[in-house]
């Protein structure tokens, strides 16, 4: 027997919303993202929601992503994220996925983060929750900005070769390991382990459990990390048994009303 893991996905799993959705307003600020992107974002995640997990939708998906990010500088991508996190992305953790984490590194289990957001953001978020490693989607990199090429396309299938090769590396037991999603794209990573979890799923993604009798969990509490620390235990585990361009284009339209109702205000 070897050892056991747990693997998380992030967004609707461990954070109550998309790692985009927080991250978009800071982005169209600083002139990363356009509004005309906000349409083209959003356009893409339909494709790829309607598509599900076939290899034509997700190369479409992050080949768009690929250009999106094209030129942008990594630095200003880490130094956005690293001044935001604690506002845009510690309020949102949900408290039963933090509890369920510590519950597994207690039991002596390796926690990753694995995730179709870029390593820039799932990183240090992972280190706002105490977890080291993290399978993310890496952008070539070239003179310190995004060459538009994908190295890693952390989704569907892609997930569990990243899976398989850390396991093989670190000696896991992949039927011994745990893996928690709340999206149906995350099938194989669920079916490649012996204890899978839906989390807040998706339809398809429920009834899949239902058909397999996985655990279904339902988490409805973020609670802010300072607050968690105060009031453990935090809310128990066992309670019950959107992506990157709608994330973006939310996030840019509250952006555009909070700023047409200061202007408002200022006038008047």
């Amino acid at each position: 027997m070897g050892r056991s893991a747990a693997f998380f996905d992030l967004d609707k799993t461990v954070i109550a919303k998309s790692s985009a959705l927080a991250f978009g307003r800071p982005f169209y600020r600083d002139g990363l993202i356009t509004r005309r992107d906000v349409v083209k974002s959003a356009y893409a995640q339909l494709m790829f929601r309607l598509g599900g997990t076939d290899e034509q939708t997700m190369a479409r998906t992050r080949d768009y992503l690929a250009t999106l990010c094209k030129g942008w500088q990594v630095e200003q991508v880490r130094q956005i994220v690293a001044e935001t996190l604690h506002e845009l992305i510690n309020p949102y953790v949900y408290a039963e996925a933090a509890a369920l984490i510590e519950e597994h590194q207690a039991a002596g289990r390796d926690v990753v983060l694995v995730s179709a957001s870029g390593e820039e953001m799932v990183r240090p978020i992972g280190a706002l929750l105490g977890v080291t490693d993290v399978i993310a989607t890496r952008m070539g990199v070239v003179n310190g900005r995004y060459s538009g090429e994908v190295e890693f396309y952390a989704a569907g299938p892609s997930k569990v070769d990243a899976v398989s090769e850390l396991a093989l590396e670190r000696g896991y037991d992949l039927a011994d390991s745990y893996a928690y999603s709340d999206s149906y794209s995350d099938r194989p990573l669920l079916e490649c382990v012996g204890h899978p979890t839906a989390v807040n799923p998706d339809r398809q993604l429920r009834k899949l459990a239902v058909e397999n009798s996985w655990p279904v969990l339902e988490f409805r509490h973020p609670v802010p990390l300072g607050r968690r620390l105060r009031e453990r235990p935090a809310v128990p585990v066992a309670a019950a048994a959107l992506g990157v361009g709608v994330g973006v284009a939310i996030g840019i339209a509250w952006y555009g009303r909070h700023r047409r109702t200061r202007t408002t205000s200022a006038t008047t």
